[in-house]
């Protein structure tokens, strides 16, 4: 049985490519949002939230969210949606 989950490279702050999974991705309020964990960690614990942007030229782009009222809305809504998934 093939694994669903998708697989993305990202570069860490030394430019080193870092291969992600990813968990969920999630529409809140009109944005885009992806949930990305490193590929060789057994813990969910070290997850990462990206908004998928737009740039100038019309292509996708994952931006780190580093506004706190912006993470805790996609942290409540992360947490919500495994909840929910834990109960079915």
């Amino acid at each position: 049985m093939e694994n669903d989950v998708t697989t993305i490279i990202l570069n860490d702050e030394d430019g080193k490519e870092v291969e992600f999974d990813v968990v969920t991705k999630m529409d809140i309020e009109d944005k885009e949002y992806v949930i990305v964990a490193p590929k060789d960690k057994e813990e969910i614990d070290e997850a990462i939230a990206l908004r998928i942007d737009v740039d100038e030229e019309g292509n996708e782009v994952l931006t780190t969210v580093e506004d706190e009222d912006e993470f805790a809305m996609v942290e409540e809504a992360y947490e919500t949606l495994f909840s929910e998934d834990q109960l079915n």
